[in-house]
């Protein structure tokens, strides 16, 4: 599998749901982020974006978000109970495991994804993260969870001009949880979890120490 150019398909993907303002209908509003939803093209459910303005430089922002083992993520991010790295393609790109844990009162059990991630810099500063499922021959399918399927998603962090301590973020989650859930606890999961995922950062980036 051409892991490279897929990986690099998903960074011009995120950036055309980033700029594509058509079509978005606002499902959730919090102090910290405006989710919104769309139909995918990429399976039969919805792409989620989430913006929201985080308070802390980009730096810190990043250091919270970005898709490593052992990394700040899995200790703030609820959705994220484990997250491996299973090959480096290149310095920028990797396959990794990352198993999330049951969720809506034990309705989603716990899943686990395997994806390909570019970690890519703009010009402007910008940095994001880009996924998109795979298949690896070192992580088939594993009992006691549900194998599912990330389509492109990723975060993409935007510096503020003049706002040295101030960063917008862009969230986009497509996800086929597999298994058997209703679409009805599919579509209320995500935008809850999202709002919940923009506190809980906020959160972590004021906890973490000047960098």
């Amino acid at each position: 599998m051409d892991y490279e150019h897929k990986a690099k398909t998903v960074a011009d993907c995120l950036l055309s749901y980033k700029r594509d303002e058509s079509g978005w209908k606002v499902c959730k509003k919090s102090n910290d982020v405006v989710v919104s939803w769309r139909p995918s093209s990429e399976f039969p459910g919805n792409v989620y974006r989430g913006e929201g303005i985080v308070s802390g430089s980009l730096e810190k922002v990043w250091e919270c978000l970005k898709p490593v083992p052992n990394g700040h993520r899995v200790k703030w991010d609820n959705n994220v109970k484990k997250f491996e790295l299973l090959e480096q393609i290149t310095e920028d790109i990797s396959i990794c495991r990352t198993v999330t844990p049951s969720a809506a009162m034990g309705i989603i059990a716990p899943r686990d994804f395997v994806d390909v991630i570019l970690v890519k810099q703009y010009e402007d500063g910008t940095i994001s993260s880009n996924a998109t499922n795979v298949s690896h021959p070192g992580c088939p399918p594993q009992s006691g969870y549900v194998r599912g399927f990330n389509h492109p998603c990723g975060c993409i962090c935007v510096p503020i001009s003049g706002e040295p301590n101030k960063t917008q973020v862009f969230s986009f989650f497509q996800t086929d949880l597999g298994g058997f859930l209703p679409r009805s606890v599919v579509d209320s999961f995500f935008p809850s979890s999202m709002a919940e995922f923009y506190s809980n950062l906020a959160k972590a980036v004021k906890a973490l120490k000047d960098l």
